[in-house]
């Protein structure tokens, strides 16, 4: 499954930075708040987990695009791109 996430963490800069980090973990950052994740169901519920321990909900943003299966043909960059192998077993090779 290959998703778009993106946060807006309000006010902590630590809590900005165990967000990204858990971020990190599951896929590639291509803005500062903006990560491409290909990802299996489970790993995705860990993640979703993960960061709802973390955020304030009263203050903070997380939000998941389930983009579709034909996802590589409607990603369109203008600017520098860093293209990403994405690998059969969904780990991502840089």
């Amino acid at each position: 499954m290959f998703i778009l996430l993106s946060y807006d963490i309000a006010d902590s800069p630590e809590r900005l930075r165990k967000v990204a980090k858990i971020c990190e973990n599951y896929g590639v950052r291509v803005q500062k708040s903006v990560f491409e994740l290909d990802i299996s169901m489970a790993n995705f519920v860990q993640l979703r987990a993960e960061l709802s321990r973390l955020v304030d909900r009263n203050a903070d943003t997380i939000r998941f695009y389930r983009l579709g299966k034909n996802y590589k043909n409607q990603i369109e960059v203008i600017g520098k791109r860093e293209d990403i192998e994405l690998s059969q077993d969904n780990s991502i090779i840089l």
